[in-house]
């Protein structure tokens, strides 16, 4: 998944795994039309706040009342994408709808064009030997 700002970047590639469709989810809602809140967990060093940063300008600002969100869950640096609406049961309680599609990311690359500028430079890049530190966390 590429994630381009235009006209003058960033640019961030993401890895896609363990995709499941909306189709595949039971007892699904309808998708309502309002723009959905963004949750973004757990990207607390300088790159992840950095990706947030990108992610979180994919979406519009919602209105105040909106009952659907977006949410960016990082753990172990594979973002988890969940798609929600909400509920308001009582007044400390929210029900839960999933409303699909629910995949991981894991961004394999940051830079600081866009795509087609193959003089932009690299911001950031996993590499090889990053994979063998297992308590070092990126994002």
């Amino acid at each position: 998944l590429i994630v381009a700002h235009l006209p003058h970047g960033p640019t961030a590639y993401f890895n896609l795994s363990n995709p499941i469709l909306r189709h595949d989810i039971e007892g699904r809602p309808n998708i309502p039309e309002v723009f959905p809140h963004v949750i973004l967990d757990n990207f607390s060093t300088p790159l992840g706040r950095r990706c947030a940063t990108i992610l979180r300008h994919l979406f519009p600002v919602p209105r105040a009342d909106a009952t659907r969100t977006a949410t960016f869950a990082n753990r172990g640096d594979y973002i988890s994408f969940r798609h929600h609406v909400f509920k308001k049961v009582s007044y400390k309680e929210v029900e839960l709808l999933e409303l699909g599609p629910r995949f991981e990311m894991k961004l394999y690359q940051l830079k600081l064009g866009t795509p087609e500028q193959k003089e932009a430079e690299d911001e950031w890049a996993l590499r090889p030997f990053m994979n063998t530190a297992k308590k070092r966390k990126a994002l």
